[in-house]
């Protein structure tokens, strides 16, 4: 699946390896003319016979330095393409994963996925085409070359072979785990650094610096010593690859210059034998660099594929794709749920109500009463475990994501805004929004004033998340977004909790006339935000307790009595 995304830059991983037999067939042809150079032009004083091997010899080394540029460089594109067309692949793959999909997951884990594992898998692939091509090349054809010049002498580095093989064969055994031990502890350290980024504020508050300092220093100090772990068994590879290249060198001096002394080589032919050696010598240490790269990247490879082969829970399966919502009305039936997918362990049990479309509805609970769950099960961020949700008359899993989605607007219980200006974060509702219906929706969700006041309006550039606005300008701003969609249901999770509750009544007001057949849902701590609903759902662990209107659980259900009651009070004292 990884090498697919080779994609159009095939040419280039094709022509790599071409260029690279090029470069390796003009070096491994050198030593041969500098032996006939040395063995033939100047035993026999022949000049002519000199330069002119001479020159060819600088002509080959001149088109092997170019086969080399050009493998370089072809290898470089592939290589930057394949981990361009890799990590496009991944994110698109994270896009469709459900929510279930990516709890799996830390954030953390997935950035580095993303990153360094992306990044080791484009080293490991430029080896692939480049390195693991000219190493096993350029082995066989100077081991047949110095074979051919004295096959005696050959015996030196097949004795050799083999030992290099039992040395690599047990560093990869011993390392490959170790790296994939310290790429997760790169997870951990990256998770630490991200939250404490996020909550700097609340960092800085409870003047918890030194807490988060230590906490990053110990994080950073376990990947250190996971790295350690692993690297003090692959420096291991060189010294030993050395020993054995050096003590190679040293018999075929020894026993090549009593051969010359003994008359039965010539001095050419052990100066070429000596560069064979050596050339064979540095393709197996390069072999063996390139298994220790295959084994660090085969961490970050299993790692990607993890991502891959994880099955997106959502999906379009079972979809009509001609489907489209027709109406905001909702009914769930049975309806049971659960994070983990777990009957022993569940959310929501048998919760079954009913909501005509354009009907304003409140949902008040205590916390962890399932509020936020239950809501995401309408535009299908999760899949019930039990029971069905319709939406339009039709279940949900009957229509595409795209169709279901686009047909309902969510305002999150934590605000989502992104890097950017106001008015390209307004546009995610509507990305061919006119000014005019900006405005217009940003004066219902009671934004227009605020963004008004800043220097440069609508065009205010944002911090990541906007930080450089208040919790309530966020909220607003939110909302705004998700009225420029036109949605058929429209949902708000906690959506105003950060606005006074003048301003609060103020977009209850606004959401009533631009929203007049619009399904809209109301998740609400104040029982003034949703008391004007056409029905109130009250939610209680997990279940439904009432559904009712204002007068009729006011007089008839105990927790929304309470609930009111506690809270008049609170504005009464």
């Amino acid at each position: 699946m990884i090498l697919s995304c080779v994609g159009k830059y095939k040419k280039y991983a094709l022509l790599t390896p071409l260029a690279i037999m090029l470069e390796v067939l003009m070096e491994i042809s050198i030593p041969y003319v500098m032996s006939k150079i040395i063995d033939v032009g100047i035993n026999n004083g022949d000049m002519a016979y000199v330069v002119k091997m001479g020159v060819l010899m600088i002509l080959m080394a001149i088109f092997s330095l170019t086969m080399a540029i050009t493998a370089g460089r072809f290898a470089a594109v592939a290589a930057m393409g394949f981990s361009s067309n890799l990590r496009k692949k991944l994110f698109y793959k994270l896009s469709d994963f459900s929510f279930h999909n990516i709890d799996k997951y830390s954030t953390a884990s997935l950035s580095t996925r993303m990153t360094t594992d992306i990044t080791n898998a484009q080293q490991a692939f430029m080896m692939l085409i480049r390195s693991a091509v000219r190493s096993p090349m350029m082995l066989v054809s100077a081991t047949l070359m110095a074979t051919n010049i004295n096959s005696e002498l050959a015996v030196t580095f097949f004795v050799a072979i083999p030992i290099l093989a039992v040395i690599l064969g047990a560093i990869i055994r011993i390392v490959h785990p170790r790296f994939r031990i310290m790429l997760e502890r790169y997870d951990k350290m990256n998770s630490i650094v991200q939250e404490t980024l996020i909550a700097i504020r609340a960092v800085k508050a409870f003047v918890r610096g030194d807490h988060e300092t230590e906490k990053f220093e110990e994080a950073a100090n376990s990947v250190r010593k996971a790295q350690l772990a692993a690297e003090k068994i692959v420096i291991l590879n060189m010294p030993a690859m050395q020993f054995i290249a050096y003590s190679c060198m040293i018999s075929v001096l020894w026993f090549g210059g009593n051969k010359i002394i003994a008359g039965t080589m010539l001095t050419g032919e052990l100066i070429s034998f000596l560069t064979y050696i050596m050339q064979i010598l540095m393709s197996l240490m390069m072999l063996s660099m390139i298994f220790i790269t295959f084994v660090f990247a085969r961490a970050s490879i299993s790692r990607i594929n993890e991502i891959f082969n994880e099955v997106p829970d959502i999906n379009n399966d079972d979809a009509d794709k001609n489907l489209k919502v027709k109406d905001g009305s909702i009914k769930f039936k049975n309806v049971s749920f659960s994070y983990s997918k777990n009957k022993n362990n569940i959310t929501l049990s048998d919760v079954s109500f009913e909501i005509g479309s354009g009907e304003t509805v409140g949902i008040l609970g205590g916390t962890g009463s399932s509020k936020t769950t239950l809501v995401q099960l309408i535009p299908r961020l999760y899949d019930v475990l039990e029971g069905e949700v319709e939406v339009g008359g039709n279940n949900v899993k009957k229509y595409t994501l795209d169709h279901l989605r686009d047909e309902v607007a969510m305002v999150l219980q934590k605000n989502v805004l992104f890097s950017g200006s106001i008015i390209d974060n307004l546009r995610w509702g509507d990305k061919n929004a006119s000014d005019e219906e900006i405005i217009k929706a940003c004066k219902a969700a009671q934004a227009h004033e605020f963004i008004e006041k800043f220097p440069d309006g609508y065009n205010t550039i944002l911090g990541q998340g906007g930080v450089n606005l208040s919790g309530g300008q966020k909220q607003r701003l939110c909302i705004a977004r998700a009225l420029l969609k036109k949605p058929k249901i429209i949902i708000l999770d906690d959506s105003t909790s950060a606005v006074d509750t003048a301003t609060d009544k103020k977009i209850r007001d606004a959401l009533r006339t631009n929203l007049a057949h619009t399904t809209s849902i109301t998740i609400a701590q104040r029982v003034t935000s949703v008391m004007e609903a056409d029905k109130i759902i009250i939610l209680d662990d997990g279940k439904i307790n009432a559904v009712g209107t204002h007068a009729d659980l006011l007089e008839n259900n105990e927790i929304y009595r309470e609930l009111y009651t506690s809270q008049q009070k609170g504005v009464q004292e």
